[in-house]
């Protein structure tokens, strides 16, 4: 198969774009598509400070990189969430993710999190009920609320995350399937600043996981190959693999999936959720100030305490 730009050698075949593209021009296409979804959303500006959420993953590398070629200011954030027992997987995330901002000059924050609040996740975790398994949860949590806070004590303008489409549709997926409304309300590739809380937007929202995985084969870009230990088995990887079997049936699918949502959620189909701003500012956090759903202390600092 030829490239459809310049007949050389293709190196992908996007089959729902109808285009084959070699290995010059396919990191040239990633570039202008992640260009035009932070346009067509309105994302940020490139004279804005911005704050990426680092992994050391294949897409989080791949979405810095792209944004460091387009001239958008980005500082990276590494949150080393200590899942590490028998694994290295944090240690070799981080060290990734340290070589990649090295390389390139980039300024990059690595948080230690058993260092700041005295245990990694799989040891907050082992103290609740719903994490003494699996620490999904308690990470997901911790996470969100360390990057909020990150951003605004940093004084960025946005807070960026580098979901690409394959984790979009299995959200949207299983949000669905749940019929949770206070999620499907909030799913938009950009969420305005509100009081406590930092802009947030997904560059590659719109881009396939087989595109991000691509671009950094073809542009060298090291990172971490293995997933999250505590991964294995959860819904999310569940509803990949059914929303894979669809794609392959019908190419395309993923992206109509989203984007016909996007149509919905843009005409009104899903009113915002409980976690709306009205609602949140009805509270403070006794201890850290931050928007609560009740009074005395939010959820992140419950969790903390507990320690």
């Amino acid at each position: 198969m030829k490239c459809t730009i310049c007949n050389q050698k293709a190196a992908l075949h996007l089959e729902h774009h109808n285009l084959a593209l070699c290995s010059d021009h396919f990191p040239e296409w990633m570039c202008k598509q992640t260009e035009r979804t932070i346009q067509k959303y309105s994302m940020f500006r490139r004279d804005e400070k911005l704050l990426l959420a680092v992994s050391g993953g294949k897409d989080s590398l791949s979405l810095w990189d792209i944004l460091w070629k387009l001239g958008y200011h980005a500082d990276g954030i590494y949150l080393d969430l200590g899942i590490d027992q028998g694994t290295r997987y944090s240690c070799t995330s981080g060290e990734m993710a340290q070589a990649f901002a090295a390389q390139r000059g980039l300024n990059l924050t690595v948080l230690d999190i058993r260092a700041k609040y005295g245990e990694s996740i799989p040891e907050m975790g082992a103290r609740t009920k719903r994490g003494h398994q699996k620490p999904c949860s308690q990470c997901g949590l911790v996470k969100r609320y360390l990057l909020n806070k990150a951003a605004l004590d940093g004084g960025y303008d946005a807070i960026l995350t580098a979901h690409n489409l394959d984790d979009e549709a299995a959200f949207l997926f299983s949000n669905l399937t749940h019929w949770s409304m206070q999620y499907l309300g909030r799913q938009h590739p950009l969420l305005p600043a509100t009081t406590g809380f930092a802009r947030k937007a997904k560059p590659f929202c719109l881009l396939y996981e087989r595109e991000t995985t691509a671009y950094a084969y073809l542009n060298n870009i090291a990172y971490v190959y293995s997933e999250c230990p505590y991964a294995t088995g959860s819904k999310q990887l569940r509803n990949k693999t059914y929303l894979n079997r669809l794609e392959d049936e019908q190419i395309g699918f993923k992206y109509q999936f989203y984007t016909g949502y996007l149509r919905a959620l843009e005409a009104g189909a899903f009113p915002a959720g409980q976690e709306t701003p009205e609602v949140l500012e009805q509270y403070r956090c006794t201890n850290c100030g931050q928007p609560t759903l009740s009074d005395g202390l939010c959820t992140f600092c419950r969790l903390v305490k507990k320690n």
